[in-house]
Order: structure tokens, then C-alpha cells, then sequence
């Protein structure tokens, strides 16, 4: 695909122009229909070449179609007409500059009608595109003059009439020196009688002349459809590793005598950034640093009753120290918190910040502004609830009983991290606020920094998830954490990487504070390499809870979370027990992943094909226990068109076993009877390999193969 010069270019707000009917004339034809007379029927005019099912479309184009830069994806559509003419389509690119970009269409089913163009954008911004079916007036020609002449039949009438549609072609399109040459000479050679038939047929309908006249057609009865949205923002929305922690636990310290805890600062904390950009990760991922309420407060795994020292949850927002734009006095201040960010910078760290938008009962907002929250009928403000689940230290805000204010208040409260350098945010629970809401919001804050990027973290209904990605949010937590089988991982998957992904980008997280499954609470540090290998190549954005290195998977009775949970008290993990670099083996009979979780980021950034979503394809082993899939291309000028990786996993962690994979060949750039160099990415090994292969894998070897696949 060709790209237009672009000069002073720019990002701008969501996209607000029209996506109503583009209203094009189609060429050399005046058009008789009074159009208006459709609205009465509530029709939407068809066009002269009819143009119908264009994909993505996302909510029929109500909706922004998302993409990062230089990732691929195909635009569809069928596309028809009357009679035996030739049909042809186009889509039209715009970028945020206004400038547009022909790319041309092939039919993807001979004879059915289904078009389709692979397309990228080359820059940030909003963008747009539309579908245009057309007249080809020169394959036309070429068809039936073809036909007709080697019939004999009005041999003299067809040979003029290609003349004539050439002769259009060099008035109206536009050729360099040589290719007008070419074209006038064709023309001349169609009209010259004193050669023969066929050679005459030939200058008009060679392959040279069909070569031009194919990349730069004449296009008439131009029927566009709508422009349809499309939002194109940076990589970071669609790729990237994240680490979880809670700042107050990095660098907390309990006295061996009194058991009082020191708490961990952002200073602490920052000393443990250096390890985390060791192992790969790009994200370093902040649960709440704001101040914590006392009124009922939390204590150890959720208890009601807190002791005096006891920290609480930083989901409990707000004290007398202030709200959710202020910050833990415990923690440090603003100079340390710029210091934080400033560090995580200079590692190559992008810091994304925890927003809870819930108050605790000691929260400004409770005692300023009542009307943010539900009241009942006995005068008191309803805390929150998930029956049989109580959470009596948090508030949940309204957003109905004082909408402007409400909707206000949140605005100002997120510009306070912008100004600090925060660009990337985990939203807690987006799924108990309106959905409008988060539409209004997302897209006013990227008016002015559209490079900031929202992760949903919303573990409910499939409708509400979906939603919220439409409206805006670029990431979103997904049910990746119960998918265990390899049937219902492929079936999920396929879900999330198909009419999904031109919306709603998932990011695999194999556990968290909250999350802790029986799969990984009963798998051993199996089950733990076997997950974070599966989350890091399955989809591009993935992320591991600070602890997943100790393969932490003791749950609290009743609760499938961690036991002596991190939301409720201090935790020190000894990050100094596991060596240099974060981590080179094991210390005191405990495992240590930190190197594997390395590897595993090492393959991802030496792999462009793994940065990508829309480019898996799953293949198949005798042994349902396995998943074996592999992802080839997926962006424009990455390399990754060149690049592939095969994964081959053994999802039993509780033992080794043994099968026959067969591998779609086609896929992964081959021959079917081709072989190949299989390179194991973890252990290094080699194999030569071919379409079926026999593999083994579990406890006592690696859960996982990650292959580079080489030709001979």
C-alpha cells in the first residue's frame, strides 16, 4: 500500500465528522433520483454499484474501528451489479491531515462477490475509511473485445471502442512520460489496419497495457459507502508486559521484636524498578497510592476488625489527607512521585496508575458532596455491596443523582495524574459506573492526549465487556484466568482475535490480587511457567502480579485469592534472597520464575509476530491435553511477514506427556511437503521438522515449546 505525503501532520479529538452517505457523483453520469424521497422509507441510498456488508464495521459504523500503527487488518465487502460488466472496489483511506489513499481490492471468492484490501495506518490520529464500488471500464472492454474478436463479431466496433477508454485513461489519469508512451502507442496499434486482427487486439489488451490500466484504473459510477470511524493509536495499546505491585509493600520492612511494619515508600519502590525492567516487562502497573480511610477499615484477609497499625485497603479511598487526587502521605509526596515515574522512565518503564472510583466513608467527597453518592432512606450513605459480599469501607459514587458535578469532579481528578506523567490507566471495576460515562470521559481527555490508554478491569457479562471496549477503552481484562482446557482456550481465543479485535484488545493475566484459580493454587510452579507462557504469546498484552516469580498459590479458605492478602497488609518478599538481576535460581526451597518470565519477554521482543493479535492460526494434536498454535505477520514493516513462532503446550501440570502434533503448513509459510529448522527459543534446541511432529513435554522437562520456524 502507497501512503501520501504527509506534512504537518497531527493527532486530533475522536472522530466527529459524518459517517452519513458519501455523496459522491458517479462519473459521467448525471443522477436522476430524487435521493431525499429514501429518507420518507428510512432507506439508506444503495449507490449505482451496490455496496453492502462492509467489515469491520463496528456497530454498523457507530462505532470507531481500532487499530495500533502498522497493524494489519483486511477491509470487506460485497460487491455487485447488474449485467455481465465488470465490477471493481476500492477502500479509501483518510488520515487525521485529511489526505486520502486508494487501495485497491481483490475479490476473495471468484464469482461471489466478496472484495477485500489488507490495510494499516502509518501514523497515530483518527482516521477514517469507506468502501467504493465502481464501473471498470477497461476490464470491461477486455473482456468482451476479447471474446468478440476471436468470434469475429464486430471485430472494427471493439477494436475503436478500446481505443477510445485508453484514450480517456491518458486524458484523465495520470502518467508519467514512459507510461503515456506506452498508452498512446496501444492506441495507435488498436487503429492501425494494416496489421493484422489479433495484433492489433493484442497492443490494446497485452499485459502491459492491462498492468496499468489495473493499478491505475478508470473508475466510473463511484458508489462510496460511509466513512466509517477508525481509531489509530500507539503500540502500547495493543502490546505490552505489565507488572503488578503495590508500592507499599516494596521495601516494607517488619521488626523481628515488636512485628510493627515499616511501610515501603515510592523511593523503596523504586529501587525494585531496575529488576522489573531486567525481566522484560514495559508496564510497572500501581494499585491505588491514595489515602486510605479509617471508618471501617479492613484488616488482615478481610477481616471487620483493623488493629491500630494495620494499613487497609488502598481501595478504600480517602482521609482527612485527602481523596483520589491526593496522595498516601505514607507513600511520600508529589517531588517523590515525579521521582518515581521519572525513574521508571529512564528504564524504559511506563508507569499505569490503579483508578478505584469509590470512596471510603472518611473521603472530602462524603463530607462535601453527598449528592456523588446513593443515600438511604434512613439519612446514611449505602456502602457497598455484592451479595452475600460486604465491602463497609467504600462508598460507591452515583453518577445519576448528580451527573454534571459527578462527571466533572472525575475529569479534574484524572488531569491531576496527566500533569504528572501518567498515561495508562487500569480502571477498577468499569462495569458498576455508566457506560456513557466512560464514553464521555475517554474521549474528552483524548481530545488533548490521545496518547493516554484505558484497561478495563471489568470480570462480568460479555455484553457490558464488549461495551466498554466500544466506547472507548483500548484494553480490557478477560476471562483468560478459568480458561484451562485447550477446546474452550482455542474457542476463546478465536472470539477474542475475530470480529472483537477491530475493537476490544484483551490482556491475559494468569493471576492477580484478586484472582488466584484452582488451576494455579494446585499446579505447582508447573502451572505457573505453563500460564505466563500462554498469556505472553496468545495475546500481545499480558501481565503477572508481583509474587508470580515465588509462584505464590496459597488462597485464603473460601476465597480463590491469595491467603494474607496484599489489598489488606504489608508484604516483603525478600526480593534480596533471589540474587542479581532479580533473580538467577532458587532461595530458601522456594522457586524463582524471574528468569523464565526474562526469557519469555526476550522471545516477545525479538518476535514481531507476537506483538500482533489478528494473526493466529491453531493447529491440532492427538492429544486433546495439548494446545499448539502459531502466529506469522501481522505488521507492516516490522519484519514480522518474515517471522514466525510456533507454540506447542502441554496444559496437564501435573505431569509429563507425549503426542503426535499436525501442523497447518500453509500457515506457517510452507509447502505441505516442505521441512523446516524447529529452534526451541527457551532450551535452544533444533529439530528438522516437517507436518507432523512428535513432542513431549510436562513436569519433568519444560510445560512449553516456543519455536522459531526457519526454512532449510
Amino acid at each position: 500500500m502507497t501512503t501520501p505525503n504527509r506534512a504537518n501532520r497531527g493527532n486530533r479529538g475522536p472522530f466527529t465528522g459524518s459517517v452519513g452517505f458519501v455523496t459522491e457523483p458517479r462519473r459521467n453520469s448525471p443522477d436522476p433520483i430524487d435521493r431525499s424521497v429514501l429518507d420518507l422509507v428510512g432507506q439508506r441510498p444503495i449507490g449505482r454499484i451496490p455496496v453492502i456488508n462492509v467489515s469491520p464495521a463496528v456497530d454498523g459504523g457507530a462505532r470507531p474501528t481500532k487499530s495500533v500503527v502498522n497493524e494489519q487488518f483486511v477491509v470487506k465487502a460485497t460487491v455487485f451489479r447488474e449485467g455481465h460488466d465488470a465490477v471493481n472496489a476500492s477502500v479509501v483511506l483518510t488520515d487525521p491531515d485529511g489526505a486520502e489513499t486508494i487501495v485497491p481490492m481483490t475479490e476473495l471468492n471468484p464469482g461471489l462477490s466478496l472484495w477485500g484490501a489488507q490495510v494499516h495506518a502509518d501514523v497515530e490520529g483518527f482516521w477514517h475509511y469507506r468502501v467504493e464500488g465502481w464501473s471498470d471500464v477497461y476490464a470491461t472492454w477486455h473482456h468482451d473485445a476479447t471474446l468478440k474478436v476471436e468470434a469475429g463479431v464486430d471485430v472494427e466496433v471493439m477494436l475503436e471502442e478500446g481505443a477510445r477508454v485508453i484514450e480517456r485513461a491518458v486524458a484523465e489519469l495520470d502518467w508519467d512520460r514512459a507510461q503515456t508512451r506506452t498508452l498512446k502507442d496501444a492506441i495507435a496499434g488498436l487503429r492501425d489496419d494494416s496489421r493484422p486482427v489479433p495484433a492489433r487486439l493484442a497492443a490494446g489488451a497485452g499485459q502491459e497495457i492491462h498492468r496499468l490500466l489495473t493499478n491505475n484504473p478508470l473508475r466510473d459510477m463511484i458508489s462510496p459507502t460511509q466513512n466509517f470511524a477508525w481509531w489509530v493509536e500507539r503500540s502500547l495499546a495493543l502490546t505490552g508486559a505489565w507488572y503488578e505491585m503495590f508500592p507499599r509493600s516494596e521495601g516494607a520492612l517488619q521488626d523481628p521484636d515488636t512485628g510493627v511494619w515499616t511501610t515501603g515508600t515510592f523511593e523503596t519502590a523504586a529501587k525494585r524498578l531496575p529488576a522489573i525492567a531486567d525481566m522484560g516487562f514495559d508496564v510497572v502497573y500501581l494499585t491505588p497510592i491514595h489515602p486510605i480511610g479509617r471508618t471501617n477499615r479492613k484488616g488482615p484477609n478481610n477481616t471487620l476488625e483493623a488493629g491500630e497499625l494495620d494499613p487497609g485497603s488502598p481501595y478504600a479511598i480517602g482521609s482527612e489527607d485527602g481523596g483520589h487526587d491526593a496522595l498516601h502521605p505514607d507513600l511520600g509526596d508529589f517531588d517523590d512521585f515525579d521521582a518515581f515515574v521519572s525513574a521508571a522512565e529512564d528504564l524504559g518503564l511506563v508507569v499505569a496508575m490503579d483508578i478505584a472510583l469509590q470512596a471510603s466513608p472518611d473521603h472530602p467527597w462524603a463530607k462535601d458532596h453527598p449528592e456523588f453518592f446513593t443515600t438511604r432512606a434512613d439519612g446514611t450513605i449505602a456502602y457497598a455491596e455484592n451479595p452475600p459480599k460486604k465491602y463497609q469501607d467504600i462508598y460507591p459514587l452515583n453518577f445519576d443523582t448528580d451527573p454534571a458535578g459527578s462527571y466533572a469532579a472525575m475529569r479534574d481528578m484524572m488531569q491531576v495524574w496527566i500533569d504528572h506523567g501518567v498515561t495508562v490507566f487500569r480502571v477498577d471495576n468499569p462495569h458498576t459506573k455508566p457506560v456513557e460515562f466512560w464514553q464521555w470521559l475517554i474521549a474528552d481527555i483524548a481530545v488533548d492526549h490521545p496518547e493516554v490508554i484505558w484497561l478495563a478491569e471489568a470480570f462480568t457479562k460479555p455484553a457490558m465487556m464488549h461495551t466498554l471496549a466500544k466506547a472507548g477503552f483500548q484494553q480490557s481484562y478477560t476471562y483468560y484466568a478459568w480458561r484451562n482446557q485447550a477446546w474452550e482456550l482455542r474457542e476463546y481465543v478465536e472470539e477474542l482475535t475475530g470480529e472483537a479485535a477491530t475493537y476490544m484488545r484483551p490482556s491475559f493475566w494468569p493471576t492477580t490480587h484478586d484472582i488466584l484459580t484452582p488451576f494455579m493454587q494446585y499446579g505447582g510452579p508447573t502451572a505457573f511457567k505453563l500460564r505466563a507462557a500462554l498469556a505472553a504469546t496468545l495475546v500481545p498484552t499480558y501481565g503477572i502480579y508481583a509474587g508470580y516469580e515465588h509462584c505464590e498459590h496459597v488462597a485464603r479458605p473460601g476465597a480463590e485469592e491469595q491467603i494474607d492478602n496484599e489489598k489488606y497488609e504489608y508484604k516483603n518478599r525478600r526480593w534480596d534472597l533471589d540474587g542479581p538481576r532479580g533473580g538467577t535460581g532458587e532461595a530458601e526451597g522456594r522457586p524463582n520464575l524471574a528468569p523464565y518470565l526474562r526469557s519469555i519477554n526476550q522471545i516477545r521482543r525479538r518476535h514481531p509476530a507476537l506483538h500482533w493479535l489478528r494473526n493466529i492460526t491453531f493447529h491440532t494434536a492427538d492429544d486433546e491435553n495439548f494446545l499448539v498454535y502459531s502466529k506469522r505477520g501481522g505488521g507492516a514493516g516490522d519484519g514480522s511477514e518474515n517471522d514466525t513462532v510456533l507454540v506447542i503446550a502441554n496444559l496437564d501440570p501435573h505431569s509429563t506427556r507425549e503426542t503426535t502434533v499436525h501442523l497447518d503448513m500453509a500457515a506457517l509459510g510452507l509447502n505441505w511437503d516442505d521441512g523446516f529448522i524447529a529452534q526451541d527459543l527457551i532450551s535452544g534446541d533444533q529439530w528438522h521438522w516437517g507436518q507432523n511432529n512428535y513432542v513431549r513435554l510436562g513436569t519433568d522437562a519444560e510445560p512449553v515449546h516456543m519455536i522459531a520456524v526457519r526454512r532449510f
